[in-house]
């Protein structure tokens, strides 16, 4: 789980407009880090199968939202996976 501090600095670096909370953009963003953070518990875990379906999960998820942003916008879906690091 990621921190309240850390769910508000990636969403003010993420966000399109001022109310911003859950945009394409700033979900992508806070999947990212949270699949970050389970990797690493997996890495020390390695049998943990609950928490693997639950990164197999996200990790489905952030691709069905970078699949959308890439269809409505390519600029952005660029600069996103730019910002992110990572590769497509």
């Amino acid at each position: 789980m990621l921190k309240t501090k850390h769910k508000k600095k990636i969403i003010e670096a993420h966000k399109t407009h001022d109310k911003d909370t859950g945009s394409a953009d700033v979900q992508v963003a806070l999947l990212s880090a949270q699949i970050d953070v389970l990797t690493d518990h997996l890495k020390k875990h390695a049998k943990d199968n609950h928490s693997r379906k639950g990164l197999l999960k996200m990790v489905s998820k952030r691709k069905k939202l970078l699949t959308y942003i890439a269809k409505t916008d390519k600029a952005g879906y660029e600069k996103l996976i730019k910002k992110l690091g990572l590769r497509k």
